[in-house]
């Protein structure tokens, strides 16, 4: 590499360590497809990324945030905090969900009700019929 491409970025990033870091995942990035900020005249993407740091032609922020989410292995999503309103939708549904239950279980106890008085009637009728039955049974054999 060039001498003075180096001792260029290092009055830029003072740390050589994090100076090889961040002009890697711009070497990276070039070689993914992104958009060259200086001429390349001929020279190879770690060179050309050293340029673009030594002519401060690339944020170096926005490369150790890319480099930093490069090397995570998991990755936290901040998911929203619940608020007031969401609260009060969660509960609102809820006794929505137990209403609708209680009216489906409402129904079913109306429906065998009606049921059970259908089968009191059937079997009121069939023991009266049966003791009208075995009344006259009993009359004949006497």
């Amino acid at each position: 590499m060039a001498r003075v491409t180096v001792e260029d970025c290092v009055l830029k990033v003072p740390n050589r360590f994090d100076l090889v870091l961040l002009a890697g995942q711009r070497a990276r990035d070039i070689s993914a497809g992104a958009p060259l900020t200086i001429d390349r005249d001929n020279d190879k993407n770690p060179v050309v990324s050293l340029r673009e740091i030594a002519d401060e032609t690339v944020s170096l922020d926005a490369l150790e945030a890319a480099l930093i989410q490069g090397l995570q292995k998991h990755v936290e999503i901040d998911e929203p905090e619940e608020d007031e309103f969401d609260s009060m939708a969660g509960e609102i549904a809820a006794e929505m969900g137990e209403a609708m239950q209680s009216a489906e279980l409402d129904e079913d106890v109306l429906t065998i009700h009606e049921g059970s008085e259908e089968m009191e009637e059937d079997a009121e009728g069939g023991a009266e019929d049966d003791l009208a039955g075995g009344l006259d049974e009993e009359e004949s054999e006497i």
